[in-house]
């Protein structure tokens, strides 16, 4: 079926020499070694092939199609001499009548390095034992190759049968190629298809390859821009491509991509960007396979810098060279996307003049303003191919229209709108109209982000707001961002709308309830979502580039002078809620003060939360959790109380007194023993910990004193549903390097702290409450493992001597990743203690490191605070010094040495 096949290319002979190889074949003694020494024969052959190859893509790196090309020949000449070998010199009796076909890739004549070899051996009739058995041997001898081999035995009548019930038998043998052996075979087969099963059947197959389409892209995560992308099978990669060949094959029986022009499914200037796109993408997938060596399709962050480095991307201000690379695979993604909008819809209306439709109306209503624009089977169109030219301003007003009808776009439109982007001028960009049209589309709350994306898909987006054309798919090399910046953003944005129309009310209830009733303009906040991260990669501080060009854009958008203000806030203090959250003690009075008087206003504090959390859940899937929810609603609760009041509800001795009011009335025991109790502990403690965790630690103290006999480590571990994490509270006779034995306990046991908030009792008793989750980020749901936990700490409470830091190597997808370990000083942070900050590549035991060279200065911790972000962890210790007062400029310089030292990996120190 397939005469696309593989196109000539220079010196073939030196990638394999068939005669060659045959001769070697040929002289061969016979034996039972004969099958094996036959097999090392055409291995040497695949690997001197694979060697050239690979040569030459190292030559010209961006060649890949080539070599796709070049190693398909390769198997090629590799199954004809395979074959002719077994028919000669293995099996009794020569197969006749067998057509070895390729299929899939091998068929296209386009095979990656290490791609399946997708053999078919068909017969006119059903298999003879002859033919079964030279299908066998052939597959023993490629199996010898290392070869991995979809095959099958089939007879035409049964390819038939099967492609008529099977769209994957259907597609497979719509790119077969004849490879071999008994051609009038094949064309019979070819003919048969054809006539018995394409023929009317071009609706049918379509509809089914673009709900395969679907269903390919949900499993990929359904975005073109996921920053760790599959080449092959992800949205706006190869598969999507050969997806467009596969359609305009079964239609048009168009042998190769190039005639999808002549076929009216794609202009030349289109094909143009699809032939760039495949070479792009085979180039990558090349290079991907040769790098892992294996069949490697995600081209995840351990290849990215390497692959950037072979084909000459290099570093520039803002953007080092794997982003600048991948930025460029983004933008071939979407341009795949926009190829396929177009491919569709002209198919559609060719197949409508035919009586088969496969697209459905989108509405059945008649919508109300139109504005010039016409309806075209449900979907809004242009009346003219010069609409635009004849009013610019048109290019805002289609999505406008499309948002305030709830209309999709139709191809055809969005093919012209792409064409006219360079009509957006300045002269555009200040119309006020325009601005108006453009804030219409941002500020709707039925699902903005739809519209967003098409306007960004065909570049119109990035035209009329060019801060936001240089993050248009643009990676952030590191492990926390899953979407490039503008997929990000635009995610953001469609969260937002989801709060506001009360979607996420039960995940986000405080949220919902400030946006619904409680936000003076709706509009600044659409607006500082959409610029929150405008200024990435543009080196320097981001948040403050964004805040000077948010300056410049608000007053163009119509935004008015408090209005404009309010969103530069916003931008350039978007990570501050998180920040304060997730890395300082909110048990601390100090830290509260400072939020509030960087904050100033409940309205700024309302809108800053809703921004947090959006960018938060944005990120990517998992990056949101109960903890942070925790971390975040206290923080706001408590600032909130601070603004509102003007003051301090409550000082801090009367805070106290309530608090242990509140236990002693929970608890129920005799006034005697919920004051004695109350007497042992220090005031950090109640302002510190929750009354569910203050009644818990209370009945574990009372169990382990009415223990007889000497005081030994009491553990607890416990669920806590309120933060989504696993609660670990020891008790315990305070002892050196106690807060280091902890934490070297739990991660032997490999467990990941969070948060911890130590206490000492006046009588010398320790009682720290800590956080931890499991290595997959979730809170230890199982009791066993639990119990595991309990023990792993017990025993490291009490052993002579501080137990050894457990050995990890570096952690798989950490290791693509630099991060140079950096120490800073708060000191301000704290009016009773030094807070010093860490950041360092996250690592296991990466905290009881850290906590060994703090005990080894004579310090002692009050808090440990521990936010990872990606590769990225940042651990933020509350100190004092042994004699309970702040760290002194001499011991502040001799701890960051300690703390660089411990946050280098040790295998690296060894190295070192």
């Amino acid at each position: 079926m397939s005469e696309r096949g593989h196109e000539r290319f220079p010196d073939q002979r030196a990638i394999i020499d068939r005669r060659l190889v045959a001769d070697r074949l040929g002289g061969l003694k016979g034996g039972k070694k004969l099958a094996a020494e036959a097999g090392a024969v055409l291995r040497g052959a695949l690997e001197q092939g694979r060697a050239e190859i690979a040569r030459r893509l190292t030559e010209e790196p961006g060649n890949g199609r080539a070599a796709a090309q070049a190693t398909a020949f390769l198997h090629d000449q590799l199954v004809r001499l395979g074959w002719e070998f077994v028919g000669e010199r293995i099996v009794d009796r020569a197969a006749t009548d067998v057509a070895l076909v390729g299929l899939g890739g091998t068929g296209r004549g386009e095979m990656a390095p290490f791609s399946d070899l997708d053999l078919m051996f068909l017969t006119a009739k059903e298999a003879t034992v002859e033919q079964e058995r030279a299908a066998e041997a052939m597959l023993h001898l490629s199996w010898d190759l290392k070869l991995k081999v979809g095959h099958s035995v089939r007879s035409v009548p049964q390819l038939i049968a099967l492609a008529k019930k099977d769209m994957t038998i259907r597609t497979a043998f719509l790119e077969a190629r004849w490879l071999w052996g008994d051609q009038a075979v094949f064309d019979l087969a070819s003919a048969r298809f054809r006539k018995e099963v394409t023929a009317g059947s071009a609706a049918e197959f379509v509809t089914a390859k673009l709900a395969e389409r679907d269903e390919r892209h949900l499993r990929m995560g359904d975005s073109r821009y996921v920053v760790e992308p599959n080449v092959k099978d992800g949205k706006g990669g190869l598969r999507d491509l050969h997806t467009l060949y596969w359609i305009g094959k079964y239609v048009h029986r168009v042998e190769r991509p190039a005639d999808l022009v002549k076929a009216g499914l794609l202009t030349a200037a289109e094909f143009r960007r699809f032939d760039r796109a495949e070479r792009f993408f085979w180039a990558v997938r090349c290079h991907l396979h040769l790098i892992a060596g294996r069949a490697e399709e995600r081209l995840n962050f351990d290849y990215q810098p390497r692959i950037a480095e072979i084909m000459h991307y290099a570093d520039r201000p803002g953007k080092s060279a794997v982003e600048r690379f991948m930025q460029f695979y983004f933008l071939n993604a979407k341009t795949v996307g926009d190829l396929t909008g177009v491919f569709l819809a002209q198919l559609d209306e060719q197949l409508g003049k035919k009586g088969f439709r496969f697209a459905l109306p989108t509405i059945r209503r008649r919508p109300k303003r139109l504005g010039g624009f016409t309806l075209d089977r449900g979907r809004i169109s242009i009346p003219s191919d010069n609409f635009f030219g004849e009013d610019p301003v048109r290019l805002l007003e289609l999505f406008a229209v499309a948002a305030r009808e709830k209309l999709e776009i139709h191809p055809r439109a969005m093919r012209a709108a792409s064409r006219d982007t360079a009509m957006i001028d300045r002269d555009v960009r200040l119309d006020r109209r325009a601005n108006a049209l453009f804030l219409e589309v941002l500020t709707t709350n039925d699902h903005p982000e739809q519209v967003l994306r098409w306007m960004n898909e065909a570049g119109v987006f990035g035209r009329f707001v060019p801060d936001f054309g240089r993050v248009v798919a643009q990676m952030q090399f590191d492990m926390y961002h899953h979407y490039t910046v503008d997929e990000h953003s635009i995610r953001a944005i469609g969260l937002l709308a989801a709060i506001e129309r009360g979607e996420l009310k039960t995940e986000h209830p405080l949220s919902t309830a400030i946006l619904q009733r409680q936000v003076a303009s709706r509009r600044v906040l659409y607006v500082a979502v959409l610029l929150h991260d405008i200024a990435k990669g543009r080196g320097g501080d981001h948040s403050v580039i964004g805040a000077e060009i948010a300056l410049k854009l608000c007053p163009r958008f119509g935004l008015d002078a408090a209005e404009t203000e309010t969103v530069s806030w916003l931008v350039r203090y978007h990570l501050l809620l998180s920040s304060t959250a997730f890395k300082r003690d909110l048990a601390d009075p100090k830290t509260i003060e400072d939020f509030v008087n960087q904050v100033q206003s409940p309205e700024r504090l309302r809108l800053l939360l809703i921004l947090t959390v959006v960018d938060i859940r944005a990120v990517g899937p998992g990056v949101w959790n109960e903890w942070k929810r925790t971390l975040l609603r206290t923080l706001f609760e408590a600032a909130e109380e601070r603004l509102r009041l003007g003051h301090k509800q409550h000082g801090r001795a009367e805070l106290v007194e309530q608090r242990q009011h509140e236990l002693a009335a929970a608890l129920g025991w005799k006034a005697s023993a919920t004051r004695a109790h109350a007497r042992r502990l220090p005031d950090s403690y109640w302002l510190a910990e929750p009354l569910p965790w203050q009644i818990a630690n209370a009945r574990q103290v009372a169990k382990a004193e009415a223990h007889i006999g000497d005081a030994v480590p009491n553990v607890v571990v416990e669920d806590d549903h309120e933060s989504g994490a696993t609660r670990v509270s020891v008790f315990t006779p305070d002892r050196e390097a106690l807060f280091y034995r902890i934490c070297a306990g739990l991660a032997a046991a490999g467990a990941n702290i969070i948060d911890a908030r130590i206490h000492t009792t006046r009588d010398r008793m320790a009682l720290d409450n800590l956080l931890v989750l499991d290595r997959q980020g979730k809170a230890y749901s199982d009791r066993r493992l639990r119990a595991r936990l309990a023990k792993s700490v017990e025993a490291a409470l009490g052993s002579d001597t501080p137990p050894p830091l457990p050995a990890h190597e570096p952690q798989g997808r950490t290791s693509a990743f630099e991060v140079a370990p950096s120490v800073a000083i708060a000191d301000r942070a704290s009016s009773r203690t030094t807070v010093v900050e860490v950041n360092a590549r996250d690592r296991p035991a990466l905290l009881a490191a850290l906590a060994g060279a703090i005990h080894d200065r004579g310090h002692d911790v009050h808090s440990a605070h521990i936010a990872t972000y990606g590769e990225r962890a940042v651990d933020v210790f509350y100190l004092t010094r042994g004699d309970g007062k702040k760290l002194t400029p001499e011991d502040v310089e001799s701890l960051k040495a300690a703390l660089a030292a411990a946050a280098r990996e040790p295998w690296k120190a060894e190295a070192a």
